[in-house]
């Protein structure tokens, strides 16, 4: 039986924060959300876009419960500044869905000096995600959803380059960071477990799925090569709303289990079933250093 929007359980009082969430998967789940009566912070890089984006929700809502914050995930410091302002505004979180992504841009640094997809894909939503854990920690049932891409499966750290200051390959990097993103959060949920708490941490990834990630990826490239191969893929890709699933899944599902990570089927498109993780994801030794060399990064950035 495939898992739809329709298997969505009510969500009335629970609070989610969904960084990307003006365009893509990141709306698609807001919106989905939102009609089971979420109240949902839409977590954009500028405020301008989160609200064209609430416009948008309101249209297709009649009273939909939604909220605005300005979160830059290329500045740490905002990560924090953003992370305080829900804090001191509600001082509870029920989900947090680390959505937003940038995808193999030329070699481009964040606020402070990293490498922007290992800054943005993976540090900020550490960061935030550590910020946010006492908030979660309050609520029954609270989750953390990171959403990767398949591309973990093709991803290695270059623990001697993480920044590409040396040899800097788009699709490298972009694959590193995605792969991140499952170290990541399994190792946050052995963490979590250890601890005792009741904040469950899970992954998705949405497959082929079409979104603004590859007309900006074509545009910021120049690649005629990249161009026509995504014309050639097109008819594979799902859509953004498809590709969004296998996160609301994971967010909201009473049979999704901690640790767990959910995508299409054969990885590809389709309705969302468990997946397995990126091998290097299960070493257990590998998680750990990424996680104490990722801790060490942004305790001395976010102070930059």
């Amino acid at each position: 039986m495939s898992w739809d929007l329709k298997d969505i359980p009510n969500q009335t009082g629970r609070l989610v924060l969904v960084t990307g969430a003006n365009s893509g998967l990141g709306f698609e789940t807001c919106k989905a959300l939102i009609k089971k009566n979420a109240t949902v912070i839409l977590g954009c890089r500028s405020l301008e876009k989160a609200q064209i984006a609430r416009n948008e929700l309101l249209r297709e809502n009649e009273a939909p419960k939604v909220d605005l914050l300005e979160i830059d995930l290329a500045d740490l410091r905002a990560v924090n500044l953003a992370a305080d302002q829900l804090r001191s505004k509600y001082g509870y979180l029920d989900i947090l869905i680390n959505n937003a992504g940038i995808m193999a841009p030329p070699r481009n640094l964040s606020k402070q000096g990293l490498e922007i997809q290992f800054a943005v894909n993976h540090l900020a939503h550490m960061a935030l995600t550590n910020k946010l854990l006492p908030l979660l920690a309050k609520r029954s049932g609270a989750r953390v959803v990171t959403v990767t891409s398949g591309a973990q499966y093709m991803g290695k750290i270059a623990w001697d380059d993480l920044q590409g200051e040396e040899n800097y390959d788009r699709w490298a990097s972009y694959s590193q960071s995605k792969l991140a993103n499952v170290m990541f959060a399994f190792e946050l949920e052995n963490r979590l477990r250890e601890t005792k708490s009741q904040v469950a941490s899970l992954l998705a990834h949405p497959g082929l799925a079409r979104t603004n990630l590859q007309a900006t990826s074509i545009s910021e490239s120049g690649s005629w090569l990249e161009a026509f191969a995504y014309k050639l893929l097109d008819p594979m890709f799902q859509t953004a709303r498809m590709g969004a699933l296998p996160q609301l899944l994971a967010a909201t599902s009473q049979n999704a289990k901690g640790g767990e990570q959910y995508g299409p089927r054969f990885n590809l498109r389709g309705y969302p079933k468990v997946c397995p993780l990126a091998p290097i994801a299960l070493e257990s030794r590998e998680r750990k250093r990424l996680w104490e060399v990722s801790e060490k990064l942004i305790s001395f950035y976010s102070v930059k």
